[in-house]
């Protein structure tokens, strides 16, 4: 998960300095007069003199704050941006990292925050403007939906530090993009920009830079307004599309579908649509 930046530094516990958390998030001029977007949390990566360094203790800040809003029931979806505008996270704390061996890594346990980002059952979007690398690169793909401004610029240029990534980015890019262009990234440390990565399926959707944020809520708004417990089965369901050979996925799906005809929302969701009206979600 690594790549070059600059002047990182470990926070002490305390009050979060490395991220910010509106829940819920402020809306964007688009969905006015609304003055907040309901059930939509917006969480920024606040360390811009560092391009949004991702440091041990900000990984586990990152994976803390996405969990209590995971037990929140009144959020519903996650965007997650970079401050600024140079970066989204424009790698790992390499400080931090150039003093580690095999044993301190395997052991020292820095690396569970990303199995604890991993899982989240809400849907998390990354809202990407700028430097998506390294670490930075393998967050936004850790996301469900990653909405990119038209300057965002991606890569895992792990291989010029004499690594290569180490926090899913070998994995998932090759599932998002295919093994030939992953393993060329990969080998090279080449980058790729938004419209390149649009084409390849590594983004939901390319905007201007200025409304990547905005329209990152728009569309976690519309997910919202979803019954959250078949956005959950959902998430799941296609994660696990990825993960499993197809006999046991269509079975993973089956199972999901039919535990959702125990619940409320289905009963609701279908009579709503049987009486011509607007369904009232409840997540039960």
């Amino acid at each position: 998960m690594t790549d070059a930046t600059t002047d990182a530094t470990t926070d002490e516990a305390g009050p979060s300095r490395l991220i910010r958390v509106e829940m819920p998030a402020l809306a964007p001029a688009s969905l006015a007069p609304a003055a907040t977007v309901d059930g939509v949390a917006l969480v920024t990566i606040d360390r811009p003199d560092a391009l949004n360094a991702l440091s041990f203790d900000l990984l586990r800040e990152l994976a803390a704050a996405f969990e209590a809003l995971d037990a929140d029931p009144a959020c519903r979806a996650i965007v997650l941006t970079g401050s600024g505008t140079r970066a989204f996270a424009a790698g790992a704390d390499i400080r931090e990292l150039a003093i580690q061996t095999s044993a301190s890594l395997a052991s020292g346990g820095d690396f569970d925050a990303w199995g604890r980002i991993d899982a989240v059952g809400l849907p998390l979007i990354a809202a990407v403007r700028g430097f998506a690398l390294g670490g930075g690169c393998e967050l936004a793909m850790a996301c469900d939906m990653l909405i990119a401004g038209d300057d965002a610029r991606f890569g895992q240029p792990e291989i010029n530090l004499g690594v290569i990534p180490g926090a899913g980015g070998t994995q998932r890019l090759t599932r998002a993009i295919g093994s030939a262009r992953a393993m060329e990234m990969i080998l090279t440390g080449r980058t790729m920009t938004a419209d390149e990565a649009a084409a390849a399926g590594l983004v939901t959707r390319v905007v201007p830079a200025e409304a990547t944020v905005d329209a990152a809520l728009e569309l976690a708004a519309r997910i919202a307004a979803m019954p959250p417990l078949a956005v959950r089965a959902a998430k799941r369901a296609v994660r696990a599309a990825a993960e499993l050979p197809l006999t046991h996925g269509l079975a993973a799906e089956r199972q999901a579908f039919f535990a959702l005809f125990d619940t409320d929302d289905q009963r609701e969701g279908m009579s709503a649509f049987i009486e011509k009206r607007p369904a009232a979600w409840t997540g039960r």
